[in-house]
């Protein structure tokens, strides 16, 4: 039977930074307590953070959710009524007692590399170092991995909508009722902001990161004020009573109908309306038909979209000029972003699982350009220099260097990076990744790690 524990009773499971240093699996502390009784807990080590392979059908990815990290290090602690709740679950009962203390005093203090939010990675490559106190860059390894993970995933999505989208296009996340949590939901509104994206529904989100929430009105409004009121018409004007000329969203009985009411109103003068919403249908044909009778009026369009979607409505000539993205956003196949220790007291170490191996050494991403465009990108050690290195030095003794970038500037990083990229990688259909380049040094330390039998260089 599972012990009482008084300080996890009441089941709320909302997340503070108080929580941060509990919010990792179990084998992170057991592997910590381990570390302490053996006496290696302060040894030196690095682990990076990458991923093996890029999702299906994506030729990049874009790197995110590294200000969220850093502000976890930095505020990363443990409370005695966490101690004790540790202390209470009986399974640290042989850990040494020198593990208790070590929790009670312990904060970060190592340093981080990592790409800069807004770049855009490829298999291999880490996004992020950690060089710290073993039992650290261990404990760490959950929360750096989620945030990682999913700010990475929801921010490539982004991106990519941008890009087939196109620059004029007005794009909304609304992915909130979809996301896997609350927090995953402020975390997608803010990784989808800084990829590209121009507003967000999420009001908690967008009031946070300074920016203005964006949505229009749902189908219940309308049933509800039709059915008590008579018509659809009567929905819309009280609406408008409250939010003057706000979008409207017409599909909910006949999207045509619908328009051609509203035409009349705003030709007679009787109506201003900046915009009006489809949600269903053939939204090809649909926008064209609305755009016919509502020749000044914005069109936007929402229902499951993607950027498959969001390309074939505009191989079909679709008369839309925004996008609300929801669910395919803030969803879908994983970024299986790993994290894996490469260097412990200066000895460079590597996974050799079958299908899971792994380099060895601190190592540095060098990123070469013609003009503007990427054309090659090598993966080397720390000591090499090659061309432009990609991993930069953003903590230090678990302090940040500088403050973190502002959304705007991790979206112009963002579309310049993309932008940067050839149209193979960039395409939708079969993308061709850009291959990583393997340098000499790094292909000789690995061949020679390998052959130690235990994935370790002296």
């Amino acid at each position: 039977m599972a012990p009482s524990l008084d300080w996890v009773s009441t089941q709320e499971l909302t997340l503070t930074s108080e929580d941060y240093s509990l919010l990792t699996d179990l084998y992170q502390l057991t592997m910590a307590a381990c570390y302490t009784g053996e006496g290696v807990e302060q040894k030196w080590a690095s682990f990076e953070l990458f991923t093996r392979r890029l999702p299906d059908d994506f030729g990049y990815l874009i790197a995110m959710g590294l200000a969220q990290a850093l502000e976890y290090l930095e505020n990363l602690h443990f409370t005695p009524t966490q101690i004790s709740a540790l202390k209470a679950t009986k399974i640290f009962t042989h850990a040494p007692e020198t593990f208790w203390t070590l929790l009670e005093l312990g904060h970060f203090t190592g340093d981080v590399w990592a790409v800069p939010e807004g770049t855009a990675v490829f298999a291999n490559e880490p996004l992020l170092r950690v060089e710290a106190p073993l039992w650290q860059a261990q404990l760490i390894e959950t929360y750096l991995l989620n945030t990682l993970n999913f700010q990475t995933l929801v921010a490539t999505r982004a991106a990519r909508i941008r890009d087939i989208a196109g620059p004029s296009a007005i794009l909304l996340e609304f992915g909130t009722r979809r996301a896997f949590s609350p927090q995953s939901s402020l975390w997608a509104a803010r990784a989808a902001l800084a990829a590209g994206l121009d507003s967000t529904s999420n009001v908690l989100a967008a009031l946070r990161l300074g920016s203005q929430p964006s949505g229009t009105m749902a189908h219940s409004l309308v049933m509800a004020i039709a059915a008590m009121e008579g018509t659809e018409d009567q929905a819309f004007t009280a609406f408008h009573r409250y939010f003057p000329g706000a979008p409207l969203l017409i599909d909910t009985y006949d999207t045509v109908a619908a328009a051609q009411r509203l035409a009349k109103k705003v030709q007679a003068g009787e109506m201003q309306l900046a915009g009006v919403r489809l949600d269903s249908g053939d939204l090809a044909t649909l926008s064209q038909q609305v755009r016919s009778l509502l020749p000044e009026v914005k069109i936007f369009a929402s229902g499951d979209l993607d950027e498959w979607e969001i390309a074939r409505l505009k191989a079909n000539k679709a008369e839309i000029d925004g996008y609300g993205l929801g669910t395919r956003l803030v969803t879908g196949t994983p970024v299986n972003g790993v994290y894996k220790i490469v260097e412990i007291e200066g000895i460079p170490v590597m996974k050799q699982s079958s299908g899971k191996a792994t380099y060895p050494g601190r190592k540095q991403v060098f990123r070469r350009y013609a003009g503007n465009r990427v054309i090659k990108d090598s993966l080397g050690l720390m000591t090499e220099t090659d061309a432009q290195p990609l991993l930069q030095l953003v903590m230090q003794q678990g302090k940040r260097l500088q403050p973190p970038d502002t959304l705007a500037q991790i979206r112009d990083r963002t579309t310049r990076s993309v932008a940067s990229l050839p149209d193979t990688v960039r395409r939708l259909d079969n993308p061709i990744s850009l291959p990583v380049e393997i340098s000499p040094a790094l292909q000789q330390l690995t061949e020679h790690s390998r052959g130690q039998g235990l994935g370790v260089s002296s």
